[in-house]
């Protein structure tokens, strides 16, 4: 609660810039076993991870927790938070209610997606901050086809505090399993379809756009390249230092990005270490983020990703 109180503390005075989070969250599920989801067995109180209500609720303190942390870090809460490997809109809505972040006024934007694994990302936003106007899920096809071949964009607009209107899409592009012959193809069609998304949002006259998400690849990928000049990818500058938002055979790598509108250039990311959301690497030197799970051993952590922030200067 102390964190809480500190954060709000320097709430005060916030100008009309924005600050934005995103976070993998890593097997958000409920702890019901209501679905026929490929991962609701599994996450269950009678599956094979025990996930039980305590332990759902373990995990929502916990996201809350690093949430107010990070807002103390950065002097004021995050005006929207991006979140990807949620099961549901009752994970999101639970979050908000049963932790701390109750005592703030977040919305929930969250759509069901074509996922085998029941997996969505999500966006909530501060009601006093932004003004939703319109939210979609925008779907990624195969080639040619239409057979949909990922999670969807999650594509949300909203008036900002400044009176501008201001585009967010939050993005899980396709992982690596598989190899990279058989996921690089699906990686580049979510990237097209970014793509097409912000093409669009400027046709529409929408200049400020903001989109995050795991991307499941670095920046050195050529293909971001391909979303300039419409989107500017703000994650470089960690990949060139070494640092990163998740680990990897016991390196840091950079997956989880903002890629900002011209009229955002000066917007300034950061990944955020939390110092109790993360543990020993035991196989490597330093740390790396705590899990919920480690295989079938229950850790109490959060995920194997760090969470990323933006804040723009307007």
């Amino acid at each position: 609660m102390k964190t809480f109180f500190i954060a709000l503390s320097l709430l005060a005075g916030q100008p009309d810039s924005l600050n934005v989070m995103f976070w993998n969250l890593e097997n958000f599920f409920d702890y019901r076993n209501d679905s026929t989801s490929v991962s609701d067995a599994e996450f269950s109180s009678r599956g094979a991870r025990h996930w039980t209500k305590k332990r759902f609720y373990t995990k929502c303190n916990a996201i809350a927790k690093g949430i107010l942390w990070a807002s103390a870090k950065k002097g004021a809460f995050p005006d929207a938070v991006g979140v990807a490997e949620v099961e549901n809109a009752f994970t999101l809505r639970r979050l908000l209610q049963a932790t701390a972040l109750r005592k703030l006024d977040y919305g929930v934007v969250h759509f069901e997606s074509p996922d085998r694994r029941g997996i969505d990302v999500g966006l909530l936003y501060r009601k006093s901050r932004l003004r939703l106007l319109s939210a979609k899920p925008c779907h990624i096809f195969e080639a040619d086809s239409t057979v949909m071949l990922t999670r969807d964009i999650l594509l949300a607009t909203f008036i900002g505090p400044g009176g501008d209107t201001l585009a967010m899409m939050v993005n899980h592009h396709p992982s690596k399993f598989g190899g990279t012959t058989i996921s690089e193809p699906r990686r580049e069609r979510a990237v097209e379809r970014l793509k097409q998304l912000a093409d669009s949002l400027k046709t529409l006259g929408i200049q400020h756009i903001i989109a995050m998400g795991d991307f499941n690849d670095t920046p050195s990928n050529p293909v971001y390249r391909k979303l300039e000049p419409l989107l500017w990818n703000k994650a470089e500058a960690f990949h060139r230092r070494g640092e990163g938002t998740i680990k990897f055979n016991g390196k840091w790598e950079v997956i989880d990005m903002f890629f900002v509108s011209e009229s955002l250039f000066q917007a300034e990311m950061d990944i955020i270490y939390i110092p109790f959301l993360q543990a020993a690497d035991k196989g490597a030197s330093g740390t790396k983020p705590l899990r919920t799970y480690s295989g079938p051993r229950y850790l109490g952590g959060v995920s194997d990703h760090c969470p990323i922030w933006l804040k723009t200067r307007r």
